[in-house]
This record gives C-alpha cells, sequence and structure tokens, in this order.
C-alpha cells in the first residue's frame, strides 16, 4: 500500500491551513505552498496560535512537535518530494487545471494529486494532467480540523484502487470519508441545495419572513442553524457561488435555481456576519425582528424544506452519486443535520413524501418539484430505504 510520509498543501488561506494542521498533527511533514508570502506568514502565525491553545487546554502533548513538522514555501518546487499533493485555492476551473499542469511537472511520479474543490469537476481538472489517473477530489469541510466528513471524488480517469487508498489515509487521520460520484456538488452541495433554495422560495413567496423560517428549520425542524442564518454565517460570496456553479453544471435544472434575493446581497457587497450584514444586520445596536411562532405555518414550512431534502437525498441514491450509507453520513456529519434523510422518509413514511412532492408539483407545475423514480418506486408502496435499498 501507498505511504504517504509527505504532504503538501497548494494554498495558505484558512481551508489550506486547516488541512496542513490536520495532516501535520496526524504525523506527516508537511508544506504549505504560496505564491503571497504575506499569505504564508499569516497562515504559519495561525497554526502556531492554534497549536499552542490546544496544548495549554491539555488537546495535544506539545505544540512545538507539531509546528516543527510545516515548512512553508513559495517555491512549488519544493513539493518535489511530497507523496500527496492536495490543492486548496480559488474555486476556479481554469486557475486549478493551470496549477495540476504545473505540479505535474515537479511532482514525483507516484505522488498523489488531490483538488478540495467542493463542486467542480474532478474530471476536467484530471484532464490538464499527462497522467490523470493519480487525480482525485479530497473535498474537507471547513474548518477542516473541526469537521468530520471528508467527501472522495474520483475522476473517471482516476486508477480504481486509489479511492480506496485515500479513505483509509483519510481514516487514519480520523476523519469520516465517503465516496462520490464526480458530479456537481458531489453529495453535501448537491443535496443540500434545497435547504437554502426552498427556504429562499418561501420567503419570495411571502409565505413567511426570514426569522420564522429560521425558527421554523431550527425548532420544528430540528436543525442546528436556520437557513438564512447559515448563509450568512457560509458568506453569500461562497454559499450562491456554489449554487450558481451548481446550477450551471446541471445544465440549468430547475432544481438548483439560484435566487435573485441572495445574488442582490452578493451585489451590494453584504456577504453576511464577514462583512455585517446580509439577511440579518450584525451591527451592535441593529434590531432584529421577531419570529412569527405560529405552529402551523412553522410545521408547514419544516415540512417543505425537508421533503425536497428527502427528494434530493433520494435521487442521489437514484442515480448512484453514492452509497446510502455514505449519502446519509455526509450530510450527518458535513451539515451536521439532525438525522440521515433516507432515515427521516422511512420514519415520516415514503409514502408521505411522496404524496408531499406531488402536492408541491400539483400546485406549481414546475420541474422543480418533480419526485424522484426512486421516490415514487418507495412510495407507491411505502417501502423503507433501511430495509429495501443497500
Amino acid at each position: 500500500m501507498q505511504q504517504f510520509k509527505s504532504i503538501g498543501i497548494i494554498g495558505a488561506g484558512a481551508m489550506g491551513g486547516g488541512i496542513a494542521q490536520v495532516a501535520a498533527s496526524s504525523g506527516h511533514k508537511v508544506w504549505v505552498y504560496d505564491t503571497n508570502k504575506n499569505a504564508l506568514a499569516s497562515c504559519q502565525q495561525k497554526l502556531a496560535d492554534i497549536l499552542q491553545k490546544l496544548a495549554t487546554k491539555g488537546r495535544i502533548p506539545d505544540a512545538k512537535e507539531i509546528l516543527d513538522r510545516f515548512s512553508f514555501v513559495s517555491d512549488l518546487a519544493d513539493l518535489s518530494d511530497c507523496d500527496l499533493i492536495i490543492e486548496a485555492i480559488i474555486e476556479n476551473l481554469d486557475i486549478k487545471k493551470s496549477v495540476f499542469s504545473a505540479l505535474e511537472k515537479i511532482a514525483k511520479p507516484n505522488c498523489v494529486l488531490a483538488s478540495n474543490t467542493s463542486s467542480l469537476s474532478i474530471t476536467s481538472i484530471a484532464s490538464a494532467c499527462e497522467k490523470p489517473e493519480r487525480v482525485i477530489g479530497i473535498h474537507f469541510f471547513n474548518p477542516a480540523p473541526l469537521m468530520a466528513l471528508v467527501e472522495i471524488i474520483p475522476a473517471i480517469q482516476t486508477d480504481q484502487s486509489l479511492p480506496g487508498t485515500i479513505k483509509n489515509l483519510m481514516l487514519q487521520w480520523k476523519k469520516a470519508p465517503v465516496i462520490a460520484k464526480d458530479t456537481p456538488g458531489f453529495i453535501v452541495n448537491r443535496v443540500a441545495r434545497p435547504f437554502y433554495g426552498e427556504a429562499l422560495r418561501i420567503y419570495e413567496e411571502g409565505i413567511a419572513d426570514i426569522p420564522t423560517i429560521d425558527w421554523a428549520m431550527t425548532e420544528i425542524g430540528g436543525f442546528k442553524m436556520g437557513p438564512f442564518t447559515l448563509m450568512d454565517y457560509i458568506g453569500h460570496d461562497v454559499n450562491f457561488v456554489v449554487t450558481e456553479t451548481v446550477f450551471q453544471s446541471f445544465f440549468y435544472d430547475p432544481r438548483y435555481k439560484p435566487s435573485f434575493s441572495q445574488k442582490r446581497l452578493l451585489e451590494a457587497g453584504w456577504l453576511g456576519r464577514k462583512s455585517g450584514k446580509g439577511f440579518y444586520d450584525y451591527a451592535e445596536n441593529a434590531i432584529s425582528k421577531p419570529a412569527e411562532k405560529n405552529e402551523a405555518l412553522g410545521k408547514k414550512i419544516a415540512e417543505r424544506i425537508v421533503t425536497m431534502l428527502i427528494n434530493e437525498a433520494v435521487d442521489a441514491l437514484y442515480l448512484k452519486i453514492a452509497s446510502k450509507e455514505d449519502i446519509e453520513l455526509a450530510m450527518t456529519k458535513g451539515v451536521n443535520y439532525p438525522k440521515g434523510l433516507l432515515q427521516w422518509c422511512d420514519e415520516l413514511g415514503s409514502d408521505y413524501v411522496l404524496a408531499n412532492m406531488d402536492q408541491l408539483y400539483n400546485t406549481y407545475h414546475e420541474d422543480r418539484y418533480r419526485a424522484s423514480v426512486l421516490l415514487r418506486e418507495m412510495g407507491s408502496v411505502n417501502a423503507e430505504f433501511s430495509a429495501s435499498v443497500s
């Protein structure tokens, strides 16, 4: 089995630094590369501060031992002895392909080249390489040291043994790895789209305001954050762009259609918490509008969004994007949903979920609300995913 002694990280931003911390904490020598020397210095200082705090709290035995495993470099050639190089830079396909083409010129023959992209085609990135069989997606979630889930995405060119090898490595790093087909958004960013999109639709239709929708999803739906709070937390420069990318990549399937309400926030520079204003105002003296705590309305909102989420998860299973187990793990570990969506479907009854989808379709007559073929098959006989689908 391939040994990964030395790990290279392309990009000294928050994600690159987080992945570097995970790798170094797992005993690897880590090389962090960035063309911006200020970014490298900042990354080095942040890692030193974080590791010192962890040592002070007794969570790691020695900060210096881990810090000594890092090298911060601005010459790509310094990564030439790495066994695995993970790219964690801007979500731009052309830039990523350029980086991978350059990497191949300096990387040793058996070095694995990985992208941390959240939604771009691994197959397309791999096409920039003469040896695309060693290219794979390894998608961490932010913050990488705290989030357990890692999506592993083989390109169609990837060596068939590589996903299993990377899965074993991620298990050594104490992560929860899942394997996903190379389709837009992979598992999490595909299945989670209705959490944002349907909430925005409900708001734009005037069914409920933003605080009420957030209240319904946390208090009735059981989610840790409401969709608008979460979008503000992620940042609209990230969340909207992922939605737009998935929408375009799915040939403009209306299920993934972005919202003008969110686009306008992005255009205004109201990115959420990071800018002080988004769907909510985060100024000290801002007055928050209270939610309308109407149980009937709240149940209607939560049920509609959960129905759409379940349908998306069922469709991902139908299209063999991932196994049932990996879809459930991805949504509980990647975005902290209160339960797996297929389990949720079983609890509600697949016939009930199908009826909800059909009611939405009959109301709107939009392809956005089409039920998955598999949901229709299961719902027609009220079958359970726990018993019927592997």
